[in-house]
């Protein structure tokens, strides 16, 4: 009994604190207003809310101001006009990617950072490009018009009469499905082609906390990269529309607008769907990601070739990334409050709708998620890939070879050994040995199927992979392997996976996509009568489209206590310190010796918008159309958010505009940039 007893209260501890801290009656829980969100579009955005809820006369003008000062940042993040003179702002994590184009010999932007102290010291980044949504057009009734062709095709003669257009002419015309069919609107961009970077903070600042600080709040992170727009003269940008910048433009209770392009959310999944993502998809996602970081990192200890390593451990950052935050949605998938908001807002939508069984697109839909159920693990798990290893990957052509040599076409069978001996340059047997133990335990951890059991005979991972790599024909003497005759292949121990896991994965990988076909066909049905009943009072899912989340600046509970709604440099220090200057809390040497005057200048803050990936980069304005802030990140809890808005925790973590006024005042010394601003 005392042993149940301290495993009970384990489990207790381990539960995250917001949902152990309140016990609740579940029956009190009614749906929000909000639960699908407040990622607004421009063309149906909802100005009458935004009266009743903050007493702001929104007009069309403020509208399609702040809808032209925004941008989307190539294809992976949002930014903004922020001058006369085409100044636009990012994320520093949005413009890591691209920035070592333009380093010059002898330069380290990651250690050093980079400023353009002149105009002429701007630097371009070639293929770099920022999207201006210049013009809108909601043509739902257009395509509901040609009903007698498919949508897309519709689609795609409504974007050609478009393009003859005067107003649109020259522009970058792209469509948009939303609610599945409910809706339909024509996006108009105005593409700049000529991006020249202006200032990159250290990596050690604009990373500051690294992994560990990721989706956190209490935060301090300069996570900020300024760029300049150019025009076809090769002039800076004079654009009409730009916000103007205010490091002093925040308050706590106070009303803000992030405009960007969040990348896809899942509002509108069925309980079904949540069940599977819960039970089946997720679990063996989260083991995947944790398995292979973990194995990434040890790894990377033994690289003595200092690029090759760092290369090994962002890749391993990248994982860890995603680990947390879909460990995060898996978290909200079992959180009682925000799943019986869902439970009940779905039955309240059948009930209204009333449907017999056999016309019920949910009932349909909970049949193809028990289906995929029996599958996930091999479509996921079993998939040829780097990630997975090469052994998976010599499992398949394995099979081609057999075949290969069972035709005994020479041709076929010299291109199936030049395949596999492709792969088995640069093998190193350490690490493939470890991630095919890693991919057999995970199968058999996961699979709701038989034969892998069959395979291992009882054994775990590590035990046959072992015994594969010493017994290997393959692996251990090729010329040896390669003069087996096709009767004689059973020599190899790898030919037992090779006859079973690639006839599985295909299986699975063509049921999968048969299924999720039928599935895309219902939750389109399931959306159209969500629709009929909702209309725009709920906004669609997010496309990565340009929309409008409001929200305001507010604090929140956190681990017993309060987060205060902004920090300062101070705590940047405290981290600094507190952490013994090791990575990633270490600091750059020009800011070990911080005026007294910028510790106390603001550094990030936390708003109650609606966010999610593909948001980085985003403006936070307020209702004076001033930015006052720069999104980067979420908290832990906002992370459900996936699938359900709940401002009680949920918060967009953002850089405060006073904390890269200071940056650039205190420590980059930019007083051009600082005049442009003001």
């Amino acid at each position: 009994m005392k042993k149940i007893i301290i495993s009970l209260l384990g489990i207790i501890l381990f539960l995250p604190f917001t949902w152990a801290q309140r016990p609740q009656d579940l029956s009190a829980i009614e749906p929000g207003r909000f639960d699908q969100g407040k990622m607004w579009t421009f063309e149906n955005a909802p100005k009458e809310y935004f009266k009743e809820a903050y007493g702001l006369d929104i007009t069309d003008e403020w509208m399609s101001d702040v809808r032209q000062s925004a941008l989307r940042f190539a294809s992976w993040c949002s930014a903004s006009f922020i001058s006369p003179d085409g100044l636009i702002l990012t994320n520093h994590h949005c413009s890591r990617g691209v920035v070592a184009q333009v380093m010059q010999a002898g330069e380290n932007f990651d250690e050093n950072g980079f400023y353009a102290s002149t105009l002429a010291d701007e630097r371009r980044v070639p293929n770099l490009y920022v999207d201006q949504m210049v013009m809108v057009a909601d043509i739902t009734d257009e395509v509901k018009n040609m009903s007698n062709i498919a949508p897309d095709s519709a689609l795609d003669i409504i974007k050609e009469k478009y393009a003859a257009m005067p107003d649109w002419q020259g522009l970058v015309l792209e469509t948009r499905t939303f609610y599945s069919g409910g809706r339909y609107s024509l996006y108009g961009f105005k593409r700049y082609h000529d991006i020249r970077l202006v200032l990159y903070p250290e990596l050690a600042m604009g990373y500051f906390g690294g992994d560990p600080d990721n989706f956190t709040y209490p935060r301090y992170n300069l996570d900020f990269t300024l760029w300049r727009a150019y025009d076809e003269n090769g002039q800076p940008l004079h654009p009409q529309h730009y916000f103007k910048f205010n490091p002093n433009g925040l308050k706590e209770g106070e009303p803000v607008f992030v405009i960007g392009n969040p990348g896809s959310t899942g509002r509108y999944l069925t309980m079904e769907q949540l069940y599977y993502q819960r039970d089946v998809s997720l679990p063996a996602v989260v083991d995947f990601l944790k398995s292979h970081k973990e194995l990434l990192l040890d790894y990377a200890e033994k690289i003595e070739d200092v690029y090759k390593k760092d290369s090994v451990v962002n890749l391993a950052f990248g994982l860890s990334n995603s680990e947390k935050a879909y460990t995060g949605r898996l978290d909200g998938m079992y959180n009682p409050v925000l799943m019986t908001k869902k439970e009940k807002k779905e039955k309240y939508i059948r009930q209204q709708l009333n449907l017999e069984p056999e016309n019920d697109p949910w009932v349909k839909l909970a049949d193809i998620s028990h289906k995929k159920g029996e599958l996930y693990a091999e479509s996921l798990l079993l998939a040829p890939s780097a990630l997975r290893g090469k052994v998976l990957m010599l499992i398949f052509k394995l099979k081609d070879y057999e075949e290969a040599l069972a035709s005994e076409d020479e041709a076929q069978i010299n291109s199936a050994r030049q395949e596999i001996e492709s792969i088995l340059k640069d093998f190193d047997p350490d690490l493939e040995k470890s991630l095919f133990a890693i991919t057999l335990n995970e199968v058999a951890r996961f699979s709701r199927q038989n034969y892998i059991n069959d395979l291992l005979q009882g054994k775990d991972g590590e035990a046959v992979a072992t015994e594969i790599f010493a017994n290997s024909l393959l692996l251990n003497s090729p010329d040896k392997f390669f003069k087996l005759k096709a009767k004689k292949l059973d020599k190899e121990p790898l030919m037992a996976y090779a006859r079973v896991l690639p006839e599985r994965y295909i299986a699975a990988a063509t049921a999968l996509r048969s299924l999720n076909a039928e599935q895309k066909k219902l939750e389109g049905q399931i959306m159209n009568l969500q629709y009929s009943l909702s209309g725009l009072s709920s906004p669609p899912d997010a496309t990565f489209s340009l929309r409008i989340a409001d929200g305001v600046v507010k604090g929140y509970e956190y681990n017993g206590t309060i987060a205060p709604w902004f920090t300062t440099y101070y705590g940047l220090y405290d981290r600094h310190y507190s952490h013994e200057q090791k990575y990633p809390w270490n600091l750059p040497q020009r800011w070990l010796n911080p005026p007294m005057e910028m510790l106390k200048e603001p550094l990030n803050f936390v708003c109650t918008a609606d966010i999610i990936g593909g948001n980085s980069g985003s403006p936070v304005v307020n209702s004076r159309k001033e930015v006052v802030g720069l999104v980067f990140d979420g908290n832990i809890e906002s992370l459900p958010g996936y699938f359900i808005f709940d401002d009680t925790y949920n918060r967009t973590v953002a850089v405060h505009a006073g904390g890269i006024a200071a940056a650039l005042r205190y420590i980059y010394k930019a007083e051009r940039v600082l005049e442009e601003l003001q």
